[in-house]
């Protein structure tokens, strides 16, 4: 059936889900329909007239536009997601389509694109990971798995927990996901860190007070014990905590009961205790540092957690993960860390673990605006010392081989897919054969 003639196409544009606006050559909003204002936050009145990079700040804002391609390029671009901040200043995740626009006379007088909201899309799709992943854990690696194996079924407990592992190996988000898949998970989960508190603090913090305990108590303030009734209490370091608090949180966890300070009765709670240390529980019983009654409380079930040496392998999924994370935080569009990167990190010792790779990613933002993360945007301490090679995959040979490795090294990477392989590279078929000729030569 042919389209009817002279319908009012801003008629037609005003009706339909999708957010749509136009842009004449020079990038002014020409069109802005009723979704767009809905999506964006923005009237049509505050978005005709002005440039578009004006209105949406986009993730493609910064030289890529999809619109400034179809428009120059005169071809089509399809459901590409990327992120545009709306008018409250929040990052929006949406999928958006882009074609030049022709007059009669097939002369290009400006470009369209629509964009469809995709953030309940990234809820169901959180929620659909949730029943497979544990928060932000990321890894695949045999120590890794070894602990998650038995989350699920800790979780399921009640039992007190005490995780142990050193400093950055991520003791909150294994907290965090034993409540989260615990029977508490829609209750509070409340977290302490008993290393970071005066000893002054610390006890009303974790118990609160009652007015006229001390000069200042004006009014009851919960503690965090309190304020995480029915839900899950996550005390970190608490191989720091006092003497005369370890025989207060031992009576907590005996009888389920506590006293505010300047409280005349004890108060019941049902809270359930996840402890977390990178010390030496036993030689500081041994010491005399720490309550052995009290270790015993806490260590009814104990998680090793693996450092990030332990679980080598799975850095190249870390680094992934975190260059995902800090695109979509920072709108950038990072294709991930280069071979030599990864050869570095993968030979690094990470006496911060997984914070310290986190911090090493985000370091990198800084300084890499497009691509892959090269050397050069490494923190200082990580640059390789001139003159030092790599044993494998690296900065050695002639300037062929190092072309060929490359080559064959992205291959690898993608998957044997060859297409893929030269644009990433940005070389023809031609060269990336020829290339792959002389590395199977060099073997």
């Amino acid at each position: 059936m042919p389209f009817p003639k002279n319908l009012p196409l801003e008629d037609i544009f005003a009706s339909i889900a999708d957010g749509l606006f136009t842009v004449d050559t020079e990038w002014n909003v020409t069109f802005f329909n009723e979704s767009a204002e809905r999506i964006t936050g923005l009237s049509s009145e505050e978005a005709l007239g002005r440039k578009c990079w004006d209105v949406f700040r986009s993730s493609l804002c910064d030289g890529q536009c999809a619109v400034r391609q179809c428009v120059l390029e005169g071809g089509r671009i399809s459901n590409k997601s990327i992120f545009i901040i709306k008018s409250d200043g929040t990052k929006l995740p949406v999928s958006i389509s882009a074609a030049p626009l022709r007059n009669a006379r097939g002369e290009v007088v400006g470009g369209v694109e629509t964009f469809r909201d995709l953030s309940e899309l990234h809820i169901m799709r959180k929620k659909v990971e949730a029943l497979y992943e544990f928060e932000d854990i990321v890894g695949h690696s045999s120590a890794l798995e070894k602990v998650l194996k038995i989350v699920p079924q800790v979780a399921s407990s009640e039992a007190t927990v005490l995780l142990l592992g050193q400093s950055g190996t991520g003791k909150e988000l294994f907290a965090r996901a034993i409540h989260n898949l615990s029977p508490r998970r829609d209750k509070p989960f409340v977290a302490v860190n008993c290393g970071a508190l005066p000893d002054t603090l610390l006890e009303s913090e974790l118990f609160g007070y009652k007015a006229g305990a001390f000069t200042d108590a004006r009014v009851d303030k919960p503690g965090r014990i309190e304020m995480a009734e029915g839900g899950t209490v996550f005390l970190d370091e608490i191989g720091d905590l006092p003497g005369h608090l370890q025989v207060k949180l031992l009576r907590f966890l005996q009888e389920r009961t506590f006293e505010p300070l300047g409280g005349l009765a004890p108060v019941k709670s049902d809270v359930r205790v996840v402890a977390a240390t990178n010390r030496n529980l036993k030689q500081r019983v041994a010491d005399g540092l720490f309550r052995e009654d009290l270790y015993y409380r806490l260590n009814v079930v104990t998680l090793h957690l693996p450092s990030l040496i332990e679980r080598r392998e799975d850095i190249p999924l870390l680094v992934d993960h975190f260059v995902e994370q800090f695109n979509a935080l920072q709108g950038k569009a990072i294709r991930g860390a280069s071979e030599d990167v990864l050869h570095v990190l993968l030979n690094h010792d990470f006496p911060g673990n997984v914070r310290e790779l986190e911090n090493i990613v985000e370091f990198a933002f800084i300084l890499c605006q497009s691509g892959f993360i090269q050397l050069e945007h490494l923190p200082e301490y990580l640059q390789p010392r001139s003159g030092e090679v790599d044993s494998e995959g690296g900065l050695y040979g002639t300037m062929d081989e190092i072309k060929c490795r490359a080559a064959r090294t992205a291959l690898n990477r993608n998957g044997g897919k060859r297409m893929v392989t030269c644009r990433e590279l940005g070389i023809s078929k031609d060269t990336l054969r020829r290339l792959l000729a002389h590395s199977s030569e060099g073997e």
